[in-house]
């Protein structure tokens, strides 16, 4: 049974009625995939997508997780027969892991404290009869009978009773709950430089953090990491600053109140020390943790942006490319890979004048003009990918210069080879190309980067590909979850020809994983292509379970059924057929023009009242007799080709050039406008009206018109604006 509370929950936080929750957990529970119930089960869903259904399947794990660790909390306290109607309650309200934590501080086995000790030399019933706030008697009549071999005088028992009272007052969930707040809200998040900080930090990396401090509720993501990064290499020290005598005040006022009694100084004294002690670091702890968790959790969904946009780049389809893995002193490794990405040639070129005056280097850059020349008329290459690495703008320069000598039409477009390096010597790139050099094999996925990026791109661990900002200081779980994620939706939303498909782009099919993945290519390889998607049924350890989840997923172009080659899912096949029989519709006249008009004037009441067919799935029948093939990656902007170089000394203020984004961080967008760096658009520079996040206005990838703002050539640094100047103010 569902536990109401937490659906009403959910549905609030969310925005989603309490039946598509229960549908989707109901759906989730069976063992179907995100990406099969975002596609095929519109219908019981309301039509969530996958974003929708990801956040309901996290929300309800925290939520099952925080109802566990209630039950955990309340059985421990009940055990030591503690529980009151009132703690019960409070428990049960709580809507955060953190509030039942607090709840239970007080009942939690301790490990060795001063209070601790304080209780086991018998001091409770002191520190307790203080809090009563006597009016009567003395302190140090009380106190002296506590006196024994162990606790010498009055003196030293008021002491003891005191360490119990603050801890006591520590622990409080109402008293932590309100400072926490105080602190969250007004604290002032610092940093200071420590001792050899410049020592340290040679580069002068983290010197905006020397001495720096801002409101804690103000702190961009962005700066909490910098600033954990810079504490963690011990060049700074770290604090949150917070007022504390209002938070004296405050707990003067809670613990004491209006009490009029001779122990009052001594409660103070034990509240100072609590503070001093307990409270200020714990909670400081606590807020430093809450930040750093926001903080990651912002840095990981503006990588997962980053990461959906960048494989979702269109591909260059039916493109001969030559790919160029830049080097100096290695020399530049070239392969040629054909429209199917299969390699035709290979070779190493050595066109930099820095290595000239090396033995044997003089008579290089000729013989490399040579051999690239050859390549390009020997295979009619349509377009030359460089990658981004070191000596990437020297080679660009070397191709473009030797594109104009030889009158050549040839394009060639920079491409991000962040991860190359991590293929390349991946057991999958030695398997496939066990003659080749790493940097051979980099040249060959810089090619089928620009042919095909998503199918290049999932054979790389997704933290390295290098489109986030400080992946490397969050938590790697959640990260790898998160990122894991996008590549599984990006993969379900394009589909994948099962005949082509390599292993690792299979591994990503809704249902499939990497053994299944691995059988059908070992299947196709064995018995040929697949002819139709009944056939996948026949691979090993691939169950009707995993056919369901996988087979709308899995494409057969020029298969033996017309319908394998669209996204309709083979459950859905007798509709498609009963509406291709009633409109006279034959599988070669999918993506035809006429098709598009055929559908247009389809009588849609007629049909659904007459399959007795969702609306979801009627639409989505025709969009597939109408874009058979649909590429979602299609609607997204090409990259730029060049065939020229842009230096520093061609910019003027003001200049307006076309650019593509690489990265997308939270105080802006670097974009690649030609030059030796990419040009950094602030946030500030993005729009004439304020600007929250960079990813309303941009996405990595996208194809954008920018102005140079300001030029520093000693750092080799361009900043862009992508207001109009006429727009400026």
């Amino acid at each position: 049974m569902l536990d109401k509370n937490l659906l009403e929950e959910i549905s609030k936080t969310l925005g989603v009625k309490i039946k598509q929750i229960e549908a989707v957990l109901e759906l989730l529970e069976e063992g179907n995939t995100i990406p099969f119930i975002a596609r095929y089960r519109k219908e019981v869903t309301g039509g969530l997508d996958e974003e929708q259904i990801n956040e309901i399947h996290k929300e309800w794990s925290y939520g099952v997780n925080l109802q566990k660790r209630k039950e955990d909390v309340i059985r421990l306290i009940e055990e030591k027969e503690m529980m009151t109607p009132e703690l019960l309650e409070a428990i049960n309200k709580a809507t955060k892991l953190v509030e039942v934590e607090d709840l239970y501080r007080p009942y939690k086995e301790k490990k060795k404290t001063k209070a601790t000790e304080a209780i086991a030399l018998g001091l409770e019933p002191l520190a307790k009869w203080m809090m009563t706030f006597p009016k009567e008697g003395s302190l140090e009549e009380e106190a002296s009978k506590y006196i024994t071999d162990k606790v010498l005088t009055w003196e030293e028992a008021v002491m003891h009773a005191k360490f119990i009272i603050a801890e006591n007052v520590s622990d409080n969930a109402d008293y932590r709950k309100a400072l926490r707040k105080e602190m969250e809200l007004g604290g002032i998040l610092t940093s200071k430089a420590r001792k050899d900080a410049k020592k340290l930090d040679e580069k002068g990396l983290y010197d905006l953090y020397y001495d720096h401090e801002e409101p804690v509720k103000d702190a961009p993501s962005h700066r909490v990491l910098a600033m954990n990064r810079a504490e963690n290499l011990k060049v700074v020290n770290v604090t949150i600053e917070s007022d504390k005598e209002k938070i004296e005040e405050y707990l003067i006022t809670q613990v004491i109140g209006n009490e009029e009694s001779f122990v009052n100084e001594e409660v103070k004294d034990a509240i100072k020390d609590s503070i001093k002690r307990l409270i200020y670091p714990s909670l400081e702890r606590e807020v430093r943790t809450m930040l750093t968790e926001k903080a990651e959790d912002e840095a990981i969904d503006l990588f997962a942006i980053n990461l959906k946009n960048l494989l979702l780049q269109p591909p260059m389809k039916d493109k001969t490319v030559l790919g160029i893995d830049p080097a100096f002193r290695t020399g530049c490794k070239l392969t040629v890979v054909d429209e199917l990405g299969k390699v035709l040639d290979k070779d190493v070129i050595y066109p930099h004048e820095k290595y000239i005056g090396e033995k044997g280097y003089e008579a290089r850059i000729p013989e490399s003009e040579d051999k690239v020349v050859n390549l390009i008329t020997k295979y009619d290459v349509d377009i030359i990918a460089i990658g981004n690495g070191t000596a990437s703008r020297e080679t660009e320069m070397f191709i473009s210069n030797t594109l104009k000598k030889h009158e050549l039409t040839t394009k060639y477009v920079i491409v991000n080879e962040s991860g190359a390096s991590v293929y390349s010597a991946s057991e999958e790139a030695r398997k496939e190309f066990p003659d080749f050099e790493v940097e051979e094999r980099s040249a060959v996925s810089i090619a089928r980067r620009l042919q095909d990026p998503l199918s290049e791109l999932v054979k790389i661990d997704p933290k390295s590909i290098g489109v986030g900002q400080y992946q490397h200081d969050v938590s790697q779980k959640k990260l790898g979850e998160a990122l894991d994620f996008v590549v599984s939706n990006a993969v379900n939303q394009v589909g994948v020809n099962v005949n082509t498909a390599s292993a690792s782009l299979l591994n990503y099919v809704s249902g499939l994983d990497s053994r299944i993945s691995g059988n059908i290519v070992k299947y196709r390889e064995e018995n040929g292509a697949f002819k139709t998607r009944e056939e996948l049924l026949k691979v090993p350890r691939l169950g009707e379970k995993t056919y369901e989840q996988a087979a709308g997923f899995l494409r057969i172009v020029d298969g033996d059924e017309g319908l394998d080659m669209t996204s309709i899912h083979p459950e859905s096949y007798p509709l498609a057929r009963r509406i291709m029989e009633l409109h006279k519709i034959t599988p070669n006249m999918f993506g035809q023009p006429q098709m598009q008009l055929m559908v247009e004037f389809m009588d849609r009441r007629k049909l659904r009242k007459e399959l007795e067919i969702d609306n979801y799935t009627l639409e989505d029948i025709l969009d597939a007799f109408v874009q058979p093939l649909r590429d979602p990656r299609d609607e997204f902007p090409a990259p730029i080709l060049r065939s020229d170089v842009l230096s520093l000394e061609d910019l003027k203020q003001g200049m307006q050039l076309e650019g593509t984004v690489r990265n997308v961080v939270a105080f802006g967008a670097f974009v690649d406008c030609g030059l030796q760096e990419d040009g950094l658009v602030h946030i500030s520079k993005m729009s004439t009206r304020f600007v929250k996040d960079p990813n309303n206005i941009v996405s990595v990838g996208d194809v954008i018109k920018v102005w140079v703002l300001g030029i520093d050539e000693k750092k080799g640094k361009v900043s862009l604006t992508m207001i109009p100047p006429r727009d400026k103010k």
